[in-house]
Parts: structure tokens; sequence; C-alpha cells
């Protein structure tokens, strides 16, 4: 007897492996946590202190509708979460005035050239969101630099060292010609020039079509910056925001290597796709483990609470070299 020919897309689906794994144990922190009244958290910047603890700087929405900042520490980074009791860092628009509608998805990197850890994050005024810069060392005191980037500017994050002389931002403004990722160049972290367009949105139907931006800072490997981004797809329904992939080259990062073809991880669980804002999956940070290889990745699930997932940066750029050609698919989208 003929067996019936099987569906390659089932096929597809089933033989697919997700380079992201959700934790067990997820969502991690949620608005119940919190010891002072807060409507959610999410969108969560991350980092290992030096004894190993690690440190989540969560965006925090009060009942306002405004957002701050707060951080939380953990000895194995998922669980027994140590909360500052009082908002870590406020929006401060007497002195900022660019910080008036709050602050917002923070970003940090630790530079050990400064000694510090420099955390990036949306300043929202009246003129819409802008990229502010702030100095820490113990993430108990900052020392501002104000906004660094004006509107409409965000997702941004800090290259731990210096390409060329320089420090180099990477950064996402938008304009009526949509919203790309951009990167640029500065002697101080206070002025910056030589803005170049680093990462281009799709057009057309494809999940990265007219917006994108970086999700958490970029990873440095021996092949390149691995960068992970989202993408946001309008549908009927609403925005719909998923996770790619992209390599960029180390001494000179506004060059793309690779570029991945479809998204590698998109809203699927319950507390992803039901919230404040369903079906956001977006990471803002991400700790890697002693192997060197293990990334622990945390994300703001659908506005309302942080997340886990994990991957492997050896997993990542195995699928880029299978799934990706970025040069291919710039021709593409110019069809």
């Amino acid at each position: 007897m003929t067996m019936p020919a099987e569906n390659p897309m089932t096929l597809l689906s089933t033989r697919f492996e997700p380079l992201l794994l959700r934790h067990p144990l997820n969502p991690i922190l949620t608005s119940k946590d919190w010891p002072y009244p807060i409507n959610s958290v999410f969108n969560a910047g991350a980092t290992l202190l030096a004894d190993g603890t690690t440190l989540l700087l969560c965006r925090v929405e009060d009942r306002r509708g405004l957002s701050h900042l707060c951080a939380a520490r953990s000895a194995n980074g998922v669980d027994g979460w140590q909360i500052d009791n009082e908002p870590t860092l406020m929006p401060n628009p007497k002195d900022f005035p660019e910080e008036i509608w709050g602050i917002e998805d923070p970003r940090i990197t630790f530079v050990p050239e400064l000694q510090q850890y420099v955390v990036t994050y949306t300043s929202y005024s009246r003129g819409g969101p802008g990229v502010s810069l702030a100095l820490t060392k113990d993430f108990r005191s900052f020392e501002r630099y104000g906004v660094i980037m004006p509107p409409d500017d965000k997702d941004s994050a800090l290259l731990p060292r210096r390409i060329n002389g320089y420090w180099a931002l990477i950064h996402r403004p938008a304009t009526n010609l949509g919203a790309h990722m951009w990167i640029s160049y500065s002697p101080d972290l206070r002025h910056w020039g030589r803005h170049r367009l680093m990462l281009e949105a799709r057009r057309g139907a494809w999940w990265d079509a007219n917006k994108i931006g970086m999700s958490p800072p970029p990873i440095e490997t021996s092949r390149g910056w691995l960068v992970l981004y989202h993408g946001v797809r309008h549908t009927p329904s609403g925005c719909l925001y998923r996770l790619g992939v992209a390599l960029f080259e180390l001494e000179n990062p506004e060059k793309c290597l690779l570029r991945g073809d479809s998204w590698i991880f998109g809203p699927e669980a319950e507390y992803e796709r039901r919230g404040d804002v369903d079906d956001v999956v977006f990471p803002c940070g991400y700790t890697t483990d002693a192997d060197g290889d293990t990334l622990n990745i945390y994300y703001g699930a659908a506005d309302c609470a942080i997340a886990l997932a994990r991957a492997s940066v050896r997993s990542l750029l195995s699928w880029l070299d299978a799934n990706a050609s970025c040069e291919r698919r710039q021709r593409a989208q110019d069809l």
C-alpha cells in the first residue's frame, strides 16, 4: 500500500529544536513579588556582580503608568530574589527634564576600562523617547550623563570596549521612513557622531519588516558580535514581538556578516500571550555561565512579568551558519 506523502511543513515543525528554552519556573518575577505597590514589572537589564550574584535592573511601572528602575538580586539567577525596598533609580525631571514621563528598558554593560557598569535606558518626555546613560559601581548610586540621543530613539546598549579608540553605541532611531538599528561612536560617552546604519528592517511581509531594535546587549564571540534583535509585525489584532539573531564584525561592528531569515523565539506561553500588552517577548539582558557558552536571557513577557530562557552561543552560531546570509537577504529585500 502506498503511504500518503507527509506534509513538508509538518516535518519542519516537528524537526525544529528550540534555540531558547523557557525555564520551568517562569515567570520568575511578577508584581506580586514587589515590596511596594506597583502595576507591573518587565524588560530588565541583567549582569553578574563580582560575587557571582545575578542582578536584574527591572523596569517597574507604577499605578500612574510611569516607569522607574528597581534592582533585584539572586544567588542563582532564578529564585530567592532580594528586591530593593524602594526604587533604585527614579526619574529626576527637575535636573533631567527628558525623564518627566519616566525611565524605561535599561541595558547594562560592564566596561573593564572604566571598572564601572554603564546603564543605557529610555528617558521619556514630551518630545518622545530618547536614549540616556548613567554609570554605577554598585547599583546604589549613579552618575547620570543625561540624554545622549534625542527623540525618537531607544533600544540602546554600549559595547564593552572601544572600537578603534572610540566607544560604540547601538541604538534605534525612528523616522517616518522606518525604525532601523544604527551604531554611533564617541570619544567620551557624551558626544556622539559617525552615525552608521547597522541593520535595516526588511520590507513587505517579513517577520521583521518596518520596525526592528536590539534586544539584550551584543555578545562578543570569537567570530563576531552576536546580536539578538526584536522584530515587530503589525497584525489585525495588534503588534507581535519576536526575536531574531544576526552576527557583526568584531572590529567593524556596523558590518553585518550573517542575518537569520526567520525568527527564533516568539510568544507562545500564556504569560507571554496575555498581559498588559499581548504577544510580547522582549529581552533586555543576559548573563553567561562559567562555561562561556550558556546564556541566561531575561525577557519581559506581555509587559507584565519577567521570564527566563536559556540558550547556547555555539548553537546560535551554528543556526546562523545554516539559516542566514546577510548579503543575500539584503539583495532580496530590495527586489
